[in-house]
């Protein structure tokens, strides 16, 4: 496999699937109703199954798939309701999503299921495994913004065993990360705070690809103010999430078709420069062998004002209940002392979203008494460390499938 040279890496060109892989294309209906779609390859004699999703991300073709494959094992992809369009991405709801795609998975002749998350798919799953770990009656059913989610009633099967190949923290304390506190307006993508600027030289920015140096006061301030601003957000939230509540007690009291509209009205936010994570541009801060730049491109100076970023537009809901990290219930850490499956944990050395010191604390926060942690020469979508070097998907597969052979054979 070698990666196709866009952005930071992003596309990894996938080997083929083996000959005598069968595909099937499934439309599932979860729990409350919702459709989602999972495609289910299998090889001749397959007993286990591998089931991977993300929260955002169609993977249809991830580059592990036809990896896993050719080492025996079935593999099934599937999105959330909204796939490649997260502005309104719950992740209660996505859990309901995962469940349809796990409950029609045992009902299919294999003996053993496991999830694999990569990235954003890592805290999605964990998420499910504690969801679907406690008694009914003790799951969620709530959503942040207080939206009634039923839990209680789905069914949600416990999967034999857990793969995380690096998955960053969850979306929510991604974007703590990753969001610029030095914008002042809201309304303005160009306002800024001088103070907190990461791209300007008075405050240690240097020119791309030069690493820039932030002092150690400058990264505490920065650090803070990149919490308060997530604050604030919350608070937009939670007051659109009021008005659209309080729209709707309105009509079931007088059925004015006014307040029906203004229950139903989006309320859309958008939420500028969320791309600014000093270890982009410094490469002292968590050192590990990450090239200059972030997920998105090279040139975070840059891309921090574009179109594509994390959270750029969301639903009230959506924000408390995905990019908040105040308010978030997919949080790796929170969620990670309920998977009890055995699980595997790698790291990928060159990663730009979970850091040498993330994968510490995740890989020790996991419930499971049987847990193996290993780190594989790669970047954070499964690119090459170097030009020239194996791609991190590719080791990172031959692990993978050594470990599954270990454990369920």
């Amino acid at each position: 496999m070698t990666e196709t040279k866009l952005g930071a890496g992003r596309y990894i060109d996938a080997a083929e699937a083996p000959s005598n892989t069968v595909t099937s294309v499934h439309e599932l209906t979860t729990a409350d109703g919702a459709k989602v779609t999972g495609v289910l390859r299998t090889v001749p004699g397959a007993a286990v199954v591998v089931a991977l999703m993300h929260p955002r991300q169609d993977l249809t073709h991830h580059v592990l798939v036809p990896e896993l494959l050719a080492r025996g094992y079935a593999v099934w992809t599937q999105g959330t309701r909204s796939v490649n369009n997260d502005i309104s991405l719950v992740h209660e709801q996505a859990l309901l999503d995962a469940a349809a795609g796990l409950v029609f998975l045992r009902n299919y002749p294999f003996d053993h299921l496991v999830t694999l998350g990569h990235s954003g798919g890592g805290t999605l799953y964990a998420f499910y495994h504690e969801q679907a770990g406690l008694a009914a009656e003790n799951r969620l059913a709530r959503t942040p913004a207080g939206r009634p989610i039923d839990l209680a009633s789905a069914e949600m099967p416990v999967p034999d065993g857990a793969i995380f190949m690096a998955p960053h923290p969850g979306q929510g304390a991604l974007l703590l990360r990753l969001i610029d506190p030095s914008v002042v307006d809201e309304s303005d993508p160009m306002s800024v705070d001088p103070a907190l600027n990461a791209f300007d030289p008075i405050n240690g920015f240097a020119e791309a690809p030069k690493s820039s140096s932030y002092n150690e006061n400058f990264v505490e301030r920065y650090r803070r103010a990149q919490h308060a601003r997530i604050a604030k957000l919350d608070a937009v939230a939670r007051e659109r999430v009021a008005d659209a509540t309080n729209a709707r007690r309105r009509f079931g009291a007088t059925a004015d078709p006014v307040d029906r509209r203004s229950a139903l009205a989006p309320r859309i936010m958008t939420v500028y420069r969320t791309d600014a994570d000093l270890r982009f541009t410094d490469l002292s801060l968590s050192p590990n062998k990450r090239p200059y730049g972030s997920l998105f491109g090279r040139r975070p100076d840059l891309t921090n004002y574009g179109l594509v970023g994390f959270g750029r537009l969301s639903t009230p809901d959506a924000w408390l209940s995905t990019w908040s990290a105040v308010s978030t219930n997919a949080d790796f850490l929170r969620c990670a002392p309920a998977v009890v499956a055995p699980s595997l944990f790698i790291e990928l050395t060159g990663d730009q979203a979970c850091f040498p010191e993330d994968a510490q604390r995740m890989s020790d926060a996991l419930g499971a008494t049987d847990t193996t942690r290993i780190a594989v020469e790669g970047t954070h979508f499964g690119g090459p460390i170097a030009d020239g070097a194996p791609t991190g998907a590719s080791l990172a597969a031959a692990d993978i499938g050594d470990w599954l052979s270990e454990l369920f054979t």
